[in-house]
């Protein structure tokens, strides 16, 4: 019987969970079977995301969605990977074939890396050694999510570029300048929690957000989780925003544009390595849902209010069920999204990465770091205060003498044509007629030459 040495444990003082120096000490076959179950939790939840979206996008529209292969129709999408897997493999005559076939791999080989670092609970039993529910961790462990999601990027801008076609490349590019623009913004918001956590490790992040905060409103007491949704809601919403970019969900599904591009980068893809762009998406859909549960939602830990009447929420293999529950409804936000809003126009998509989350993020940024020297010092209330007050003053200062755009009147169309330089691209005259089609013509003579019959001679 192999067993690990428990020795080197060193949990946290205060909740008795895992660490940072809890990590690289496993045998290598717990690490073989915690790598084992984390593809096996990214392929179920993959499964299952699908059919969920399916099932409640159908809801919206008042139709029943997938119910016919298993029970509520579960097995429907491994009925539709079977049936990718043995769809003919097409390989475009123009293609680099070492890179068409390299580029989903990327794409899928970085978003099972990125899910690595997540925790999915405390302490646990396994087969006798007791080991942390989460595969590593690294002190920056959340920097690691965000090289996985920028080298998962060149898969898709590698498979539109190897196409040999012009749509895939367009969506290639498109998914290169939204990856700049959405991922300066997710970063951005991720300095707010490292200032508040102190550290970029998952494990620890989650520990930060173990201690509730006593709350006394109206004369009734409770304690409110201390999660950073609550006590950092500015980053919370802009992550959110940005996740949704990331991944190249709808409303920011710019990339494969289907009104625009056909497919996008994956027009020319068919059998499994579509399948594997396919899986990617909806595995970075899982990892940016667990990471925002980790960094704002507490993690595996379920609120601190619920400890009270059952002590035992928040120990063994509970926490996988808090976990999963919270991936899920961060996913019914992406589900929920799609059903609901139109895409943007590419312009009003990079306009508002760079000019609306990227600004909000460094003015919240700075407004934190303030706050927390004013903590630090030994400064009286009602100073600190007037401090707040007079940077409330001032932005709000800024709001009303900020220049604004003025609105041009919209001319007629006669006069905006005058109005273009010379050389400028040719426009189509305004009184254009579409000229009636030489079937349509043959048609009318043959009915003029054919004499009518009466009635009487039929």
């Amino acid at each position: 019987m192999i067993l690990a040495p428990i020795g080197f444990l060193a949990e946290d003082p205060v909740t008795g969970d895992p660490t940072l120096a809890d990590f690289g000490h496993d045998p290598w076959w717990l690490v073989l079977v915690k790598v084992v179950g984390v593809f096996v939790f990214l392929v179920v939840m993959t499964l299952f995301t699908i059919w969920y979206e399916r099932r409640v996008v159908a809801r919206m529209q008042v139709r029943p969605g997938p119910n016919r292969h298993g029970p509520f129709g579960l097995l429907q999408s491994l009925a539709d990977g079977l049936k990718l897997a043995f769809k003919e493999d097409i390989m475009p005559l123009k293609a680099d074939k070492v890179v068409f076939f390299i580029a989903p791999v990327i794409s899928t080989v970085c978003a099972f890396t990125a899910f690595s670092i997540m925790p999915f609970g405390p302490f646990v039993s396994m087969f006798g050694t007791r080991t942390p529910l989460q595969l590593t961790d690294i002190p920056v462990a959340v920097l690691l999510v965000l090289a996985c999601s920028g080298m998962g990027i060149y898969g898709i801008v590698l498979g539109g570029w190897a196409s040999g076609s012009t749509y895939p490349l367009l969506g290639g590019l498109r998914s290169a300048a939204q990856l700049v623009s959405y991922e300066v913004a997710m970063g951005l918001s991720f300095v707010a929690v490292f200032m508040t956590a102190g550290t970029m490790s998952t494990s620890e992040i989650v520990n930060a957000q173990a201690q509730g905060s006593p709350v006394n409103l109206f004369g009734f007491e409770f304690t409110a989780p201390s999660w950073f949704f609550l006590l950092l809601l500015p980053s919370f919403i802009i992550y959110s925003i940005s996740a949704v970019g990331e991944t190249n969900r709808a409303p920011f599904d710019l990339p494969e544009a289907e009104s625009e591009l056909v497919g996008g980068f994956h027009t020319e893809y068919s059998s499994l390595k579509f399948a594997l762009f396919f899986l990617a998406e909806y595995i970075n859909m899982v990892t940016v849902s667990g990471l925002c549960a980790t960094l704002f939602l507490g993690g595996w830990r379920a609120p601190t209010s619920f400890e009270s009447f059952w002590p035992g929420i928040n120990s063994g293999w509970w926490p996988l069920l808090w976990f999963t529950i919270k991936v899920l409804l961060l996913l019914f936000v992406f589900i929920w999204l799609r059903g609901t809003l139109p895409r943007l126009r590419y312009d009003q998509f990079m306009r508002f990465g760079w000019k609306v989350l990227i600004p909000v993020n460094l003015v919240w940024i700075l407004t934190l770091a303030g706050i927390k020297t004013l903590q630090k010092q030994n400064i009286p209330a009602q100073e600190k205060l007037i401090y707040a007050g007079l940077a409330v003053g001032v932005i709000l200062l800024l709001a009303l003498l900020w220049p604004q755009k003025k609105e041009e009147p919209v001319l007629p169309i006669e006069e905006q044509v005058a109005r273009r330089p010379e050389g400028s691209f040719p426009l189509p005259p305004m009184d254009l007629q579409v000229p009636v089609s030489p079937r349509a013509n043959r048609l009318t003579a043959e009915r003029e030459t054919v004499p009518a019959t009466s009635e009487e001679e039929v």
